[in-house]
């Protein structure tokens, strides 16, 4: 049966109207890393569309970003970024991309910690291995979701206060559990620098043969250095990371004697069905795993 043009227009129109507000109408926010993105998700709710252009598993100081990325950029209401120089990438892609949405630094007012970098001082980028610094994360993204769509402000900043009470409990809870190993077990090899301000908020000593890119390149020297520590010190807990080759750190593990303690997500949360597929989740993965471990030296 042939349905009049005005009245199938009429059926169309409704069946949209009883249908969830489209993607199209939520505020879009893209996010440089999977971390950022799930902060964002948190806070955001249901008011959002959130994308991060590194995927599950990826590793943000070699992206390299795509042409649907500047697509996805152009179309944003928001661009939330760690900033730090962690993505330097990502300065080129918002300017390419011509976007008028607003650029926030998530780690704006967070106390940054200074680390060695081939001869230099720099400042470390991965604050979110913290969870009181997520909490600030987390404040600085509600209160820009909240100016970019006022309409949601006050969803956004109670979905915020939840969230940072969240963090700060998982937080205290960390450092409960670090608490459990005495302070001469706890140090920890890894695949690069990447867990500074793990270390310094719950009292671990990380050391790994990569700097805090994974771009950089560990010296014969500083690996041979790292091995005699490891078995001077009889350090056990040696993990792989999810986003870096692990052929260096096992190397470094086989070598020394030391066995493997499995894989930490150091700055990319895994697939959905993974272990840390959330920054909690990743976060109190992390903990357990490295505890586990601490206990093994």
């Amino acid at each position: 049966m042939r349905i009049p043009f005005r009245a199938g227009l009429l059926g169309l129109s409704l069946a949209v109207l009883s249908l969830p507000a489209a993607a199209a109408d939520k505020l879009q926010v893209v996010a440089s890393i999977t971390v950022l993105a799930d902060i964002a998700k948190q806070v955001g709710g249901d008011n959002v569309e959130v994308r991060s252009l590194v995927g599950p598993n990826g590793d943000a100081h070699v992206y390299e970003p795509t042409p649907q990325d500047a697509q996805a950029v152009t179309k944003a209401g928001l661009v939330v970024v760690n900033g730090l120089q962690l993505e330097g990438w990502m300065d080129r892609l918002v300017a390419a991309s011509g976007t008028k949405a607003t650029v926030v630094v998530a780690t704006e007012g967070v106390p940054t910690r200074r680390m060695e970098e081939d001869g230099q001082e720099i400042t470390d980028p991965h604050a979110w291995n913290s969870a009181a610094n997520g909490a600030i994360y987390a404040a600085n993204i509600a209160k820009a979701l909240s100016a970019a769509d006022p309409a949601h402000a006050a969803a956004y900043q109670a979905n915020g206060a939840k969230y940072e009470a969240e963090l700060k409990a998982l937080d205290a809870w960390a450092r409960t559990e670090v608490a459990t190993i005495p302070q001469a077990k706890r140090k920890v090899i890894t695949s690069h620098d990447a867990f500074g301000y793990l270390g310094a908020a719950y009292g671990i000593e990380f050391h790994a043969p990569v700097g805090f890119s994974t771009e950089s390149e560990a010296s014969a020297g500083d690996i041979a250095k790292l091995i005699d520590q490891i078995k001077q010190e009889h350090i056990k807990a040696v993990f792989i990371e999810n986003a870096t080759d692990p052929r260096l750190v096992q190397q470094v593990a086989k070598a020394s004697g030391a066995e493997m303690g499995g894989e930490l997500y150091a700055e990319a949360l895994s697939t959905a069905d993974g272990p840390a597929s959330t920054y909690v989740k990743m976060f109190r993965y992390n903990i357990s795993l490295l505890v586990a471990g601490m206990k093994q030296n």
